[in-house]
């Protein structure tokens, strides 16, 4: 390569480089970006405000006093648990276990199912506060779950999710 063909190399790059540094200017001048006031997308689980507290919920009693299991199918599937769970009585596990009769039966019921350490490591069954902690959290349940579902933030739908899961036994655990 000669020496004009050199020169003809650093000068293309040159050009490009500028060209860039340019092109970056003439957008900052032309774009003004502006902070949304809130955001565009409610992400389930998340908050608005990180700063401000979440109110403590009711006691679990009183939330499934007004749940309703026909709400609670709907937010079952709505939230996405049906790609991972069974619910038929005698069903097979999926990515997670068969949830029939999961309501009172011992944490890690399911036979066949690979139960993380860490909720083997709970011990006890399935309570309403059992689930409920569980439903709002599972990480902060039990730390180190194979569970990645985030959790459900409204009280209320949790209450409704635990109501249609106790509909899923041949006798139902009474109520609280």
């Amino acid at each position: 390569m000669g020496g004009l063909e050199l020169n003809k190399a650093v000068a293309a790059i040159l050009v490009a480089g500028i060209t860039f540094m340019v092109a970056g200017l003439v957008g900052e001048i032309l774009v003004h970006p502006h902070q949304l006031e809130k955001s565009v997308l409610k992400i389930e689980g998340g908050s608005e405000a990180p700063a401000a507290a979440a109110a403590p919920d009711e006691p679990i009693a009183v939330r499934l006093a007004a749940a309703d299991a026909a709400r609670g199918a709907s937010a079952f599937k709505s939230a996405g648990c049906v790609a991972c769970h069974t619910v038929d009585q005698g069903g097979k596990n999926g990515v997670g276990p068969n949830l029939y009769g999961s309501v009172g039966a011992a944490l890690g019921h399911a036979d066949g199912f690979a139960y993380s350490g860490a909720l083997k490591g709970k011990g006890g069954n399935w309570s309403f506060d059992q689930l409920d902690a569980w439903l709002k959290k599972p990480a902060a349940f039990a730390a180190g779950t194979k569970m990645t579902f985030a959790g459900l933030g409204d009280g209320k739908k949790r209450a409704d999710v635990i109501m249609y899961l106790r509909s899923l036994a041949a006798s139902p655990v009474a109520l609280p």
